[in-house]
């Protein structure tokens, strides 16, 4: 899988040529997406998105829909491609994960509007929140989803601490979740190198 810094068809695989790669790198794959996994108590996971997880997802998908036409590929690329950082930013998917189905949507309820109370706080630097679901509302008036995508835009002064080696760490203040935790050092080095 080539990282080319931008997601377009023309960048991917053939199902062929994935179904190969796939056999060599799945292993990779996983071990670079748990990295970027950041646990925020009992009920929250933070996965934050790169160019290779992305990729991976689109050539996933691809697969085991067995979509080789250029529409489709198309589609898939268009669906998930904004996951991808750009520079300034981390973008990530926020799971709310309850196995039980009737806490699960009972907590659904309470947690309406979780998915703006995320922040991540560089040390010595104000909380940036995030901007989330861009691409289409995930929330009602009676609960919320259960997936949301987040994008946490960085001003220069706090990429340059991060580079520097501040700490950070991730964390939500909504009321009926109040958490927050240090993202550990392997993480964070990962992390730092979706910022320019």
């Amino acid at each position: 899988m080539q990282l080319t810094g931008k997601v377009t068809p023309d960048s991917l695989m053939t199902l062929e040529a994935y179904a190969r790669w796939r056999k060599a790198h799945q292993r990779e794959v996983i071990a670079h997406r748990k990295l970027r996994t950041v646990h925020l108590g009992e009920h929250m996971t933070l996965q934050f998105e790169s160019e290779t997880s992305v990729r991976y997802q689109i050539q996933e998908m691809l697969r085991i829909e067995k979509i080789f036409e250029e529409e489709g590929i198309a589609q898939e690329v268009e669906a998930y491609a904004p996951l991808v950082p750009d520079g300034a930013n981390w973008k990530a998917t926020l799971l709310l994960e309850y196995p039980d189905v009737s806490e699960r949507q009972r907590e659904l309820v309470r947690l309406i509007g979780v998915e703006d109370r995320m922040f991540v706080e560089v040390e010595g630097h104000d909380r940036v929140y995030a901007i989330a679901d861009e691409d289409l509302d995930r929330e009602n008036d009676e609960k919320t989803s259960a997936v949301h995508f987040l994008r946490f835009e960085f001003p220069p002064v706090q990429v340059q601490a991060i580079h520097a080696g501040a700490g950070v760490k991730v964390g939500c203040d909504h009321r009926n979740y109040p958490a927050h935790v240090a993202i550990g050092a392997e993480t964070l080095a990962s992390l730092a190198g979706d910022l320019r």
